[in-house]
């Protein structure tokens, strides 16, 4: 019976890790502690299994990570934070095929790439949280509402903000 919960949960939740990954690294905006609250979800994940109802364990998995990460913040906001402008500005990417071949293309998507990496780590984490479910994990209103515990009402308010507030960063660089 163990082996096949086993089997289980590797074959619907393990597809999932780069999906916790990048949720929890923007969340967290550092890629040591990221990995930490992964590996802390799957743990938990794994020991909650037996809760698991339905096929589509994405949703589930990201909610595990969302309030993993919540709780690694408030216990560093006890804590002492220094800031890390490298660490803390710092955003995972690469460029698009069509610019591989093109040094100057290349150069201006890693530019835009980092304007809007860095727009968007100044974003609160409610804000940051369902921008990157939606617009990056392509998640719905209602698996957002799911895995953030919150309204669909409150994910397209919170959404509507952060789509307004990242265009007035990258419109208005500096204010």
């Amino acid at each position: 019976m163990g082996q096949g919960r086993t089997r289980r949960f590797e074959a619907i939740v393990l597809p999932h890790l780069n999906d916790a990954y990048n949720l929890a690294r923007w969340l967290l905006r550092n890629d040591h502690d990221a990995q930490d609250v992964v590996q802390e979800t799957y743990l938990r994940a794994f020991r909650h299994f037996d809760g698991f109802i339905g096929e589509d364990a994405r949703p589930w998995l990201l909610g595990i990570v969302r309030n993993t990460c919540f709780t690694w913040l408030g216990e560093k906001m006890r804590g002492h934070i220094e800031f890390d402008e490298e660490r803390d500005s710092d955003a995972p990417g690469a460029g698009p095929d069509a610019a591989a071949n093109d040094p100057q293309r290349l150069l201006e998507y890693k530019l835009d790439r980092d304007r809007v990496n860095a727009a968007i780590a100044t974003l609160s984490p409610p804000f940051r949280e369902v921008l990157i479910l939606r617009d990056l994990e392509g998640f719905s209103y209602d698996e957002i509402s799911r895995i953030a515990g919150i309204p669909a009402g409150t994910v397209m308010s919170r959404l509507s903000r952060a789509r307004g507030i990242l265009r007035a960063a990258l419109t208005h660089p500096g204010k």
